[in-house]
């Protein structure tokens, strides 16, 4: 099993990255594989040209390809973003935005979660808003003991948070069995659901 841990600030070492260190030692404890994987400091907002649903992948070049084309690699994905007014920070919006919407079926039941970092608030906001790529995309979300957040200015800081910290490893151990249980079922023969083709409405008709 291998969890893709998704780095979405500017600051690549930075208390997001302090936090998803702490999940990775929790699976590598656990004999999961991990991967933290850094999105960039400059990524570029969808443009809504919808060349993806023609080509495969996105039209612009960074490194949301780069990562599409390794999502079979693994079985599940933990996004990691600082909080910025009460919301994820722009790069991991625009990296999700493209990513789901061009390879949104290639993370189609994988399990999911987030992570958030904060000075101090807006965590539950910011928290709702990854969710909701998760629950549009036929994706379980896996949950911990309380909503997945670390406090601390600092990547010093953020260590000192114990409850946060608790926190995220507990979720490495929900995730964990999660996984487990879907590899169980696949060896026993336990199909994933087959879904109708999509019926897309708007609210004029």
């Amino acid at each position: 099993m291998k969890v893709l841990l998704l780095n979405g600030s500017p600051r690549e070492r930075g208390c997001t990255h302090t936090a998803l260190c702490e999940a990775e030692r929790a699976f590598s404890a656990l004999g999961v594989q991990t991967e933290i994987f850094w999105v960039g400091k400059q990524v570029t907002g969808c443009m809504a040209c919808g060349a993806c649903k023609k080509l495969g992948k996105c039209v612009l070049s960074d490194r949301v390809n780069e990562l599409s084309a390794r999502l079979s690699e693994f079985d599940g994905i933990i996004v990691g973003s600082p909080v910025y007014y009460a919301s994820p920070s722009g790069q991991i919006v625009s990296f999700l935005d493209r990513l789901f919407y061009s390879a949104g079926k290639k993370l189609a039941g994988k399990p999911g979660a987030c992570v958030v970092s904060c000075r101090r608030g807006g965590a539950s906001a910011s928290f709702d808003a990854l969710n909701k790529y998760f629950s549009i995309n036929n994706m379980p979300i896996v949950t911990s003991q309380y909503w997945n957040q670390v406090h601390g200015n600092t990547p010093e800081e953020v260590r000192k948070d114990e409850e946060g910290m608790q926190t995220v490893r507990t979720l490495a151990k929900n995730m964990t069995y999660l996984l487990s249980c879907i590899e169980a079922g696949k060896r026993a023969g336990i199909l994933p659901p087959v879904y109708e083709e999509k019926i897309a409405t708007n609210f004029i008709r």
